[in-house]
């Protein structure tokens, strides 16, 4: 499924909580879900309902009939989609702060030597095409980064 699909849509926290029981299990009915998620997180039926049809007009939840009861599914990887979040935090903020948000995220998930060894990797390919300085593509008033700094009056 391509990302031009799920690219306006913002899942809420929420939503990901039915989107990971989704991949989990492939297919899924709105009573499995409850039965999964009703009693941890305190919802009610009808809040996994509305929240299955939010994931399907967003277009990342499909869903077919089986006689009486609908079954969901999505197209999506986890991967996919966490990719796409992850990208939209990083349309959020001025270009120059990537660096220092992707060290607090290293420093603030746990994570094996087999993840250390590919972010490693990483680096080291980065490292090939670095620039000295990484230029900031906001609006003058929207961040206070070195290169906006002058324009505050």
């Amino acid at each position: 499924m391509g990302e031009e699909n799920s690219k306006d849509c913002h899942i809420t926290n929420a939503e990901w909580q039915i989107m990971k029981v989704v991949w989990a299990n492939r297919e899924v009915t709105s009573k499995f879900v409850a039965e999964v998620l009703c009693e941890k997180m305190e919802w009610k039926k009808a809040t996994i309902k509305t929240l299955l049809n939010r994931l399907l007009e967003k277009k990342v939840l499909k869903k077919r009939e089986e006689g009486n009861k609908y079954v969901y599914f999505t197209e999506y990887s986890q991967e996919e989609l966490s990719k796409k979040a992850l990208m939209e935090v990083f349309g959020k903020i001025c270009r120059t702060k990537s660096g220092e948000l992707i060290v607090k995220a290293i420093e603030e998930n746990e994570l094996s030597f087999s993840d250390l060894n590919l972010i490693e990797k990483a680096i080291e390919v980065k490292k090939k095409f670095a620039v000295e300085k990484v230029k900031c593509d906001c609006l003058p008033g929207q961040c206070n980064c070195e290169e906006h700094d002058h324009c505050r009056g």
